[in-house]
């Protein structure tokens, strides 16, 4: 016999990762850590630095953003996962402590104290995704997932946390843990997360670009401004409850790949929590 549906009665707060909580590429960050134990060739690093600072300026067309997504799932393909793991451990206070944007974090404190779940979404791969959002107090991730044959990364995946899918990872998170999504709350700085945007009640367009200020005007959705980028670890929470922290890699970038621009409809949009 089906167990019975979970009823949607709590409440959520969805958070994308790159340029909305943290001022750079999640995916990218841990380059300079791959290279001190030559994981990376300084081509490699320079290659994805450059790709890197388009991406952050938003002038990355679809073309090279995927390129970008290829290129670093091809350079984690054959790496064990322990070392990756070992690497990332050591340097996830280097890599991503200056670039925490202070008014996420105060967000997410907001959130947490009306009693609301935190969940980070990202197209970056859930090993480097998870040990974040465990510093930041989070709930739950929907990340993209590796996949791993014999202990090394095969350069595929499994599953890519990207438009479309990050809409369909909620619904299916919210389904398991009774979130009413009509009276949730989501924040992201993509275009590309549209589908994200429009699967809540309350949607926020975090630092948008032109595209993303039209859209959020015409569907209804909050406009925030993120600027003060403050020191991660000074935020450290208590544990979350985030299964398989320990393990760490680099792998598939959560970067824009085609445009999702589908007209939603539009609710009504409290303000901030």
């Amino acid at each position: 016999m089906d167990a019975h549906p979970i009823t949607a009665t709590r409440e959520a707060a969805f958070f994308d990762l790159d340029k909305t909580i943290i001022a750079t590429s999640s995916a990218t960050a841990f380059s300079r850590g791959f290279l001190a134990q030559g994981m990376l060739t300084r081509r490699k690093v320079l290659r994805t630095a450059y790709a890197q600072l388009v991406y952050l300026m938003g002038a990355a067309d679809e073309d090279q953003t995927e390129r970008l997504r290829v290129q670093l799932s091809r350079n984690v393909a054959g790496w064990e996962v322990s070392q990756v793991s070992a690497v990332v451990a050591e340097t996830l206070h280097e890599a991503i402590d200056p670039t925490v944007y202070a008014e996420a974090v105060a967000l997410i404190e907001e959130h947490h104290a009306a009693g609301r779940d935190v969940v980070i979404v990202s197209a970056s791969s859930s090993e480097i995704v998870e040990p974040i959002a465990a510093v930041l107090g989070a709930d739950h991730v929907i990340a993209s997932r590796m996949a791993v044959t014999g202990g090394r990364y095969t350069g595929e995946i499994d599953f890519y946390a990207y438009g479309e899918n990050k809409a369909t990872g909620i619904r299916e998170l919210a389904a398991r843990e009774g979130y009413d999504l009509a009276r949730s709350f989501a924040y992201s700085d993509s275009i590309t997360d549209a589908p994200m945007l429009g699967v809540v009640g309350h949607a926020y367009a975090v630092n948008p670009d032109r595209t993303l200020r039209r859209l959020a005007e015409q569907e209804g959705w909050g406009v925030l401004s993120f600027s003060r980028p403050v020191a991660l670890f000074a935020f450290a929470r208590r544990p979350a409850s985030i299964a398989a922290v320990g393990v760490v890699a680099l792998v598939a970038a959560g970067l824009a790949v085609g445009w999702y621009l589908g007209r939603r409809r539009a609710r009504d949009r409290p303000g901030r929590p």
